[in-house]
């Protein structure tokens, strides 16, 4: 087989190319889900909450968090699953993967010894549904057992262990509280039941698609996973050790960059190892960290021009006093004027879309 050579410059601009970053800017809100495949759900919201970040660093200011909403709960052209927005038919694959291969031993025990309350939940959800979490009564047999902030919050560990199972599915939200109902009626009736092997096909293929060049294997963090198994064609990058999967349909395409900020759960940089290997690119989301320990700041969103990610903007929206407050912009690079100007730019374009005025550095 044909092992396909690449400089960074190529690896970085399928990447860029991949993620809907590179000009001209995309213009279907459904259809660039569709090809990021996921939003992540995060409540952060410094700036703006991280799925209208990403939608908004794709689509512009024509965005408005509105149409996320009117997508997922009116329309049903995206479906919210736990900590994540997907399109509807990626929902099987995601759920064959959980029922089939069962990542969590010990919360399969607790939902077998449990098996009474889900059946109540179930018959109470086709009776009454959809409901808020705290509209459900508690009828576990056994506690979750956990010492972090889960501990004996047996509804909400229940409902999405069954949600991630394809038992029951969120239906909508009142502000951060979910709605919860029977699949069957929040999912499109026509979705595949997939066997677990379809299933891993599926959602490297997607996987890949969205991120343009990706490894097949590695280090295992929370939540969504960058690697994509054989998906694809096999690669090496220049100056970069090891080997690479890359989407065939990328290889080749012109590319014309532009600016853009990103949130720090941006699939472009989420996975850190490979934005230092391909974009040179440190980051770490220091929320966690105590203030005199940060680097960047709370929430930094990292800066993208064309195919290289050049710095981080440190901001914070401050809605009381109308303003958006930029307490730095971090040049990882020096900037030329051009990508000052572009910079610029685009805090301006961010302001704007969130109704508030620039103030700071």
């Amino acid at each position: 087989m044909v092992v396909h050579r690449l400089s960074k410059d190529e690896a970085r601009r399928i990447a860029v190319q991949a993620q809907l970053l590179d000009a001209p800017r995309p213009t279907d809100l459904v259809g660039v889900v569709e090809r990021l495949t996921i939003l992540q759900i995060d409540p952060t919201a410094a700036i703006a909450p991280s799925a209208d970040l990403v939608l908004w660093s794709r689509l512009g200011s024509a965005y408005q968090p509105a149409d996320l909403v009117k997508a997922v709960e009116a329309d049903r052209t995206l479906v919210e699953t736990v900590a994540y927005i997907r399109s509807p038919r990626d929902v099987p694959a995601v759920i064959a993967e959980v029922r089939d291969a069962e990542p969590y031993p010990s919360l399969a025990a607790w939902l077998e010894t449990n098996e009474p309350f889900r059946r109540d939940i179930l018959a109470l959800l086709e009776e009454k549904g959809p409901l808020l979490s705290r509209d459900i009564p508690d009828t576990s047999v056994e506690p979750w057992p956990s010492s972090g902030w889960t501990n004996n919050r047996n509804i909400t560990k229940m409902l999405e262990a069954l949600a991630l199972r394809g038992h029951v599915a969120i239906s909508g939200r009142k502000g951060r509280q979910r709605y919860w109902d029977l699949p069957e009626r929040v999912y499109p009736p026509d979705l595949p039941t997939l066997d677990l092997d379809a299933a891993i096909r599926h959602r490297n293929e997607r996987r890949l698609a969205a991120l343009g060049i990706a490894r097949t294997s590695g280090l295992q963090f929370p939540g969504e996973t960058p690697y994509v198994g054989d998906a694809g064609e096999e690669a090496v990058v220049e100056g970069v050790p090891g080997t690479w999967r890359v989407h065939p349909a990328y290889l080749g395409m012109p590319f014309s960059g532009r600016t853009a900020l990103l949130s720090p759960f941006d699939r472009l940089v989420h996975d850190r190892v490979r934005a230092e290997q391909l974009f040179c690119f440190e980051y770490l989301l220091e929320m966690y960290k105590p203030k005199d320990k940060r680097r960047w700041g709370y929430f930094a969103l990292p800066v993208l021009h064309g195919d290289r990610l050049v710095g981080k903007l440190d901001a914070t929206a401050d809605r009381n006093a109308g303003a958006l407050v930029v307490n730095a912009i971090h040049e990882d690079i020096r900037f030329t004027k051009g990508m000052a100007a572009a910079v610029r730019a685009e805090i301006d374009d961010l302001a704007a879309w969130l109704g508030l005025e620039v103030t700071g550095a």
